[in-house]
């Protein structure tokens, strides 16, 4: 059995029991209601407020006969060409504007883009693909409506919904320019590797990836479906640059490199960090443990980067 005590920092420690005081390891096992309202009242411990000058409204896009709420975020000052959409993670099930609201406010002040958050769909209620619909159709309306490059970016599910969206989007005009995924689910094979290294590692266990992606899926097998899980395509060609940030201590952290490497064979930018002595979740870290800082600022600087067609890497 994995010993972290021995792979995690005293400050990774401490957010993992603070986490824990607010969101308990049994949560997934507790109703879709219950999980919300725990995880919403988490989110709000943890919230870091919103950086000074950075101003945010509240919105929605009509797509395809539905409503997509979004939140805007300008930026203090002179703005960015560069728009950063933003898909939050929870597993597909819960999270919203609130739950990132801090994250999407300290990027568009960190990197002088306005970004929009994306309120997809949560599952059981809309299953797959409603989620990926959604940001997709966010993306376009978004894209659209913007002279400039967009970046996608997004955590956990999040991530998963920011891939899914490229790869459907790569041969439209208005493609992402790039995009910056935080600790992604891309759908990599759970029976070796990190899944099986760390199984049971605290802030996602593989058991949750398979519980979360159950309640997507509607309790269908999803075969060959790139918007369920990236990993699943077969051409990784046209993809844009690339950039990916996981923990080490995570089952979802293989599916970085595999990603990576996919790209790399199609002749994509991409490149990968991977942030040591990390649990999945760390976004909430990000203010009082000097790894999670860090690694924050690799995504910060990864979005800026690429909003300005650079390629540091």
């Amino acid at each position: 059995m994995t010993d972290y005590s021995q792979l995690l920092g005293p400050e990774i420690i401490a957010f993992i029991a603070r986490t824990e005081a607010c969101y308990p390891n049994d949560a997934v096992d507790r109703s879709i209601e219950e999980q919300r309202d725990v995880y919403n009242a988490m989110c709000k411990v943890f919230h870091a407020g919103r950086p000074e000058g950075v101003t945010a409204s509240d919105d929605a896009l009509q797509a395809e006969g539905r409503d997509i709420p979004i939140r805007r975020y300008s930026p203090p000052g002179t703005q960015g060409k560069a728009l950063v959409v933003y898909y939050h993670g929870g597993g597909f099930i819960i999270g919203g504007l609130e739950s990132h609201d801090d994250v999407c406010a300290e990027i568009c002040t960190l990197t002088g883009f306005p970004v929009v958050a994306v309120d997809y769909r949560l599952a059981p209620e809309h299953i797959h693909p409603a989620q990926s619909d959604d940001a997709v159709a966010a993306f376009r309306l978004l894209a659209e409506e913007h002279d400039g490059p967009v970046i996608v970016c997004g955590d956990s599910a999040g991530g998963t919904l920011s891939a899914a969206a490229c790869h459907a989007l790569r041969n439209e005009a208005r493609a992402p320019a790039g995009q910056v995924l935080i600790y992604p689910a891309l759908g990599g094979d759970e029976t070796k590797g990190s899944y099986v290294t760390h199984a049971n590692a605290p802030g996602l266990t593989t058991a949750d990836m398979k519980a979360y992606n159950d309640l997507r899926s509607g309790g269908r097998k999803i075969t060959g479906d790139p918007a369920f899980k990236p990993l699943m395509d077969t051409d990784f060609s046209g993809l844009p640059p690339t950039v990916m940030v996981s923990a080490d201590c995570d089952p979802l952290n293989d599916d970085c490199r595999n990603y990576r490497d996919a790209l790399l064979a199609a002749g994509c930018k991409a490149h990968w960090v991977e942030g040591k002595g990390l649990i999945h979740g760390f976004l909430r870290a990000r203010h009082t443990a000097e790894p999670a800082k860090a690694a924050f600022g690799e995504i910060t600087n990864a979005i800026a980067a690429l909003g300005q067609g650079a390629w540091p890497y």
